[in-house]
């Protein structure tokens, strides 16, 4: 009996003929097979390899994450002491008023001054939104908004009172009234009443809310926001 392992034939019905299995790929089969081996060879053609190419892609990553998702700014200025000074970088929530959501009162935001404050990106406490009387000040020197006189004394500037320049005015819709927290060194909406604009930012020029306080280490904080404004009614009250 011959016990030599005798070569089987392979089921030609299961294998298509190789003209019709160069057709069934077409095209689009062979575009992905060449994307599939241009990746799998990419990391060969890196200075580093696969590890310069996770740098790459970590690299992307963050540029995409801080154009659409958070984004550093850099204080310029004392105008926003004492929560943050000269060199501190907060880190600006680009969602915060996407899907719909809007400044509310306490906000600090920061925004794009082009045209209403000057050619740079400014960082400001949102004080009236569209609709309110915001009026400086009350018989004790207090700001009112919507007749409701606001307690700025957790974060105002020690020693600096809520505005030394008298004002009334009325935010108009799509816009917001802005002030710094060291008011005796901060130029903001009071400063430009009488330009182009009324010293109010529209919606459209905020880039987003500084949420945080991401460095230096020893400043890490959340930044405080609206508390301090939460019994300003909705409305300024009607006046007979």
């Amino acid at each position: 009996m011959d016990t030599e392992a005798q070569p089987t034939e392979r089921d030609r019905s299961s294998v298509p003929p190789a003209g019709e299995q160069r057709a069934a790929e077409g095209p689009e089969g062979r575009s992905r097979s060449a994307l599939r081996s241009a990746l799998h060879e990419l990391p060969s053609w890196l200075p580093g390899g696969r590890v310069s190419l996770a740098a790459l892609a970590a690299l992307v990553f963050l540029l995409l994450f801080g154009h659409f998702v958070i984004q550093p700014y850099e204080i310029p200025s004392r105008s926003m002491q004492p929560a943050l000074t000269v060199g501190d970088r907060v880190l600006v929530n680009k969602l915060a008023y996407r899907f719909g959501a809007e400044p509310q009162r306490g906000d600090v935001v920061v925004f794009d001054g082009t045209g209403y404050f000057g050619d740079a990106d400014y960082i400001k406490r949102v004080v009236g939104v569209g609709g309110d009387h915001v009026v400086c000040c009350d018989e004790r020197g207090r700001i009112q908004v919507n007749g409701h006189s606001v307690r700025e004394e957790t974060f105002l500037y020690p020693a600096d009172v809520p505005s030394e320049a008298p004002f009334d005015i009325v935010v108009p819709d799509g816009t917001l009234f802005v002030l710094g927290d060291h008011r005796s060194d901060s130029r903001d909406s009071r400063d430009h009443l009488g330009s182009p604009g009324g010293g109010m930012v529209p919606l459209d020029m905020v880039i987003g809310r500084a949420d945080w306080i991401g460095w230096p280490v020893g400043h890490w904080a959340t930044l405080e926001h609206r508390a301090a404004y939460a019994s300003v009614p909705v409305q300024p009250a009607a006046h007979g």
